[in-house]
């Protein structure tokens, strides 16, 4: 099965959904409205984020090709969708309504089946993400967010580095492990000084993997769960 969305369910869409191109920064839809589409990312990525109250936005996940998002919704109760969706760069997107995604899954036990596999395999994820925030803190938070950016956008070097090709700010990685930037910017000089990473222009490269693994006690975790997308 792909880690990303299982083949059969990826046909469905392929088949039965309208192709919709979104421009950079374009809202596909916010947190409340109505929850009545579910979307597959041919092309782009797209970042799903919630809003507390007091304003602070946070990043939930990073979509990229051949993901499918707004999944969460299916077979539920839920009206509204729990999070806000909006293009990171130009996107092209599949989108097919709920109902009839639901109607053609029960109509094929094969890709009923890959759904709901892939489904847990979603929530199995969101329970690490809250798993490290719980027991290791904000320093946790960000480590595994380091992780996770590159086991999901990583590219491996000869000498065993990784470097994360897209631009993150400190902004960027505060919302996306529930923190402050002033905190981040704290740990962020602080694997810098102890050449753990590099930071250049927002533009990150992991030196030592092991040593973020290491505090975050993840050598049983399989890097196929430890994801944003």
């Amino acid at each position: 099965m792909n880690e990303k969305i299982p083949n059969l369910l990826k046909s469905l869409f392929k088949e039965h959904g309208t192709k919709i191109e979104f421009t950079k920064n374009k809202t596909i839809f916010s947190e409340s409205d109505e929850a009545n589409s579910v979307y597959f990312l041919m092309k782009g990525r797209v970042s799903l984020s919630k809003t507390t109250s007091g304003g602070k936005e946070l990043t939930t996940r990073l979509c990229g090709h051949d993901d499918c998002f707004g999944e969460n919704i299916l077979f539920t109760s839920i009206q509204t969708y729990p999070f806000s969706a909006k293009t990171i760069e130009a996107s092209t997107i599949l989108v097919i309504s709920r109902s009839t995604l639901e109607n053609l899954l029960h109509g094929n036990s094969s890709a009923l089946l890959d759904c709901i596999q892939w489904l847990q395999i979603q929530n199995m994820r969101e329970q690490s993400k809250l798993r490290d925030l719980l027991l290791y803190g904000k320093k946790g938070a960000l480590y595994s967010t380091l992780i996770r950016l590159s086991n999901t956008f990583g590219v491996k070097n000869e000498d065993g580095s990784i470097i994360i090709p897209e631009r993150y700010t400190h902004s960027d990685l505060a919302n996306l492990c529930a923190s402050s930037r002033e905190v981040v910017n704290r740990l962020m000089k602080e694997l810098k000084e102890a050449h753990v990473i590099s930071d250049q222009a927002g533009i990150i490269t992991i030196l030592k993997i092991t040593y973020l693994k290491t505090y975050c006690e993840c050598d049983q975790c399989p890097d196929s769960l430890c994801k944003l997308n």
